[in-house]
């Protein structure tokens, strides 16, 4: 959708970069630069009721007004059917995401600077104005806008009064809960002018392009008005919890400084390095103070911002560069042993569902990601207790796949697994819209078997590491039996690549990436003769300047841009659509198949540029979901992606800058890269 009312390249350009800031247990802060909310997920606050989910955007966005000797200029910026309305991204000057969203605003003799902070741990916003620089006294008009709902739902007036109360005196309040939303308190410093009013008819844009309803109606509980002279600040917060207002603008002051602190001073440190470590740090979920031990909290990360639920398997994909390489040893391992004690006949749970409660057990490859991330822990800390706790449930996954009892797979005489067709997505290639899977995998998927016998070897090389011998030869000599069948049936000579997928009648010879895991999961299932040949097929056909295509351009069911409703998205989604998260098993196969020598690494790096430029303009320090598989390959999905983000640190960290757990280097920078801050960095739109 274009923008409308001529408002211009300029603002269609600003509403494509979208800033995130999270509160560590779930709840965020996001939209879009000029402040125009673009989706129903984009808010000033929107809380973790049951952290990380159950998810309420309670403080939709503000409108504010400066009043400079008399003459009113309105900073907001919002779009209503067939205007853009007020104008705001006309007096925006300068904005900057790092190390929280700041923006700068200039009218007729006076600057004024906006920031937004979250209080950790809490559901908490402040809004700090601080006018740099005027001519005389100003005046500073805001209105808070709520939309008090779930974030899957919209808002609509509602029958009936609301109003905002006193709380302790009149510059505390709070809002009455709602049929869907508890009570919400907010504060200020200046003067409060209780006029409640609904704002009527807000358009989300990225809504009604992805074929979702976008109309939304927000209500306002009155207008808090400042007078400023030069140097002098203004005050909102709001929270989902009573707030103590100097607390509050005091906690916000103490994170600042925090977050002005220097970088620590690493041997190998560079801005790519830093940009990485900067944006993994965005999906950590830390534990509440009563429950140290992450006992309560099955996942210490979200895998995808704003608006997707925590997914077990792209958190376990994610697992070795958000936790791992940044020394988060910890909430690894309570990860790790809160999953295993969720695994039912042998499978995890694929993901969490909003609502705290549900989650469903529908993939095939989650419990085999399990037994590949307990390795990398486990090759990263040394630590034999866990892995030797552990083991019980890796033999219990790989029995339960192997006889079958595991329900939606089960081994052939040949050792490879096969996914059971019962409409269920067999693996991370999963695109489904309704009960139609787009990718269904039914059969034998080359991903399902490079995990599959990765983690046979890991079983066998753990039983034989803690004293269980004779299960241990068992499980070597299936290895065998499985790598045997798997060269002889995946590998498509003609192509120099594998097969895709292979079922009974038939060999699937799309080209896809998921073949990679083949070559770079630890122990690869495909033999070493044959990584050269296949690494040169997959960047020949899938290789872009941002990922990996899912689909190679040639095939004819090709799509190769992710546009337009639900449907068409996720028929894009895995036939063609450039996802960064493969990158890192890219990188890591051919570091394997051409050795770390500095040439080889070097390229490596270059291949990771397009990403990290995407992360430091249009992106704002964040890596999206996916990109268009056309060029020139236009970002989609969710705007943070917990996947793309780990694999990128992971690779860099390993087969760039070749500081491996074994590396003596690593072992002396690991407590320094746990803490390392970013620095500001003012950038103009």
């Amino acid at each position: 959708m274009e923008p409308t009312d001529g408002c211009g390249q300029r603002l269609y350009e600003l509403l494509e970069r979208e800033w995130l800031v999270t509160n560590h247990r779930g709840g965020y802060a996001s939209s879009t630069v000029p402040g125009l909310n673009t989706r129903k997920y984009h808010g000033l606050l929107v809380a973790a009721m049951t952290p990380p989910v159950r998810r309420l955007v309670l403080l939709s966005r503000v409108v504010e007004m400066i009043r400079c000797n008399g003459w009113p200029t309105k900073l907001a910026c919002n779009e209503y059917p067939d205007t853009i309305y007020p104008r705001g991204h006309e007096s925006l000057a300068a904005f900057s995401h790092e190390p929280f969203p700041r923006w700068a605003y200039q009218g007729d003799g006076w600057t004024l600077e906006k920031s937004l902070q979250l209080l950790h741990g809490e559901n908490t916003v402040v809004l700090t104005y601080t006018l740099i620089g005027a001519q005389s006294t100003v005046e500073l008009e805001l209105r808070p806008l709520m939309a008090l709902r779930p974030m899957h739902d919209l808002m609509y007036r509602w029958p009936g009064q609301l109003a905002a109360q006193y709380t302790s005196d009149a510059r505390h309040h709070r809002v009455p809960p709602t049929n869907r939303t508890p009570e919400v308190f907010f504060a200020h410093d200046g003067e409060f002018a209780s006029v409640g009013e609904w704002y009527f008819n807000t358009i989300y844009r990225r809504e009604l392009d992805r074929g979702y309803l976008g109309l939304e109606d927000l209500w306002s509980p009155g207008e808090i008005k400042w007078k400023l002279s030069t140097g002098e600040s203004a005050h909102f917060v709001c929270s989902a919890d009573p707030i103590d207002l100097s607390r509050a603008v005091a906690s916000a002051q103490r994170q600042c400084l925090q977050l002005d602190a220097p970088l620590v001073d690493l041997p190998v440190r560079d801005t790519d390095h830093d940009l990485l470590l900067s944006a993994a740090a965005v999906f950590i979920i830390e534990s509440a103070p009563d429950s140290p031990d992450l006992k309560n909290q099955p996942l210490p990360v979200m895998t995808a911002w704003p608006w997707a639920a925590p997914s077990v398997r792209d958190a376990l994909i994610a697992l070795a560069g958000l936790l791992l390489v940044r020394g988060k040893f910890d909430a690894a391992k309570a990860m790790l042993l809160n999953l295993a004690a969720r695994v039912r006949r042998g499978i995890l749970p694929t993901e969490f569902s909003e609502n705290a409660i549900d989650c469903s057990y529908d993939g095939a490859d989650t419990s085999l990601w399990f037994i590949h991330a307990l390795w990398q822990y486990h090759r990263y800390t040394g630590d034999d207790a866990t892995a030797r706790k552990l083991l019980g449930t890796v033999h219990e996954i790989i029995d339960r796949y192997r006889d079958g009892a595991a329900r939606i797979v089960h081994a052939d005489d040949a050792g490879l697994l096969v996914a059971r067709s019962d409409g269920r997505p067999a693996s991370w290639m999963n695109a489904k819209t309704g009960d139609h899977l787009i990718t269904p995998r039914n059969g034998r998927p080359v991903e399902l078997n490079a995990l599959w016998y990765n983690a046979v070897r890991i079983a066998a090389d753990w039983s034989d590491r803690f004293g269980r011998a004779a299960p241990g030869k068992k499980l070597a000599r299936y290895a065998s039996t499985i790598a045997s069948a798997f060269n002889e049936r995946f590998w498509n000579a003609d192509a120099r690549c594998c097969y895709d997928v292979l079922d009974e009648q038939a060999r699937d010879a799309a080209i896809r990436p998921n073949q990679l895991l083949a070559l770079s999961l630890p122990f690869p299932a495909l033999a070493a003769e044959r990584h050269i040949p296949a690494i040169e097929t997959i960047r020949r056909e899938l290789l872009t300047p941002v990922g990996l295509r899912t689909l190679s351009p040639k095939d004819h069911a090709y799509q190769g841009r992710y546009v337009g409703d639900a449907l068409s998205r996720d028929r894009a989604m895995h036939q063609g659509c450039v996802l960064p998260w493969l990158l890192g098993q890219f990188i890591t196969a051919q570091t394997r198949a051409f050795g770390k020598a500095p040439p080889v690494r070097e390229q490596s790096r270059r291949l990771l540029h397009g990403c990290l430029e995407h992360m430091r303009h249009a992106g704002l320090g964040q890596l999206c979901e996916l990109f268009d598989g056309d060029s020139p390959h236009r970002p989609g999905g969710a705007i943070a992606c917990a996947t793309a983000v780990g694999e990128l640190l992971r690779c860099y960290v390993e087969d760039i800058l070749d500081l491996r757990p074994d590396n003596a280097i690593y072992r002396d920078i690991q407590p320094q890269l746990a803490v390392t801050i970013p620095k500001i960095a003012t950038k103009t739109p």
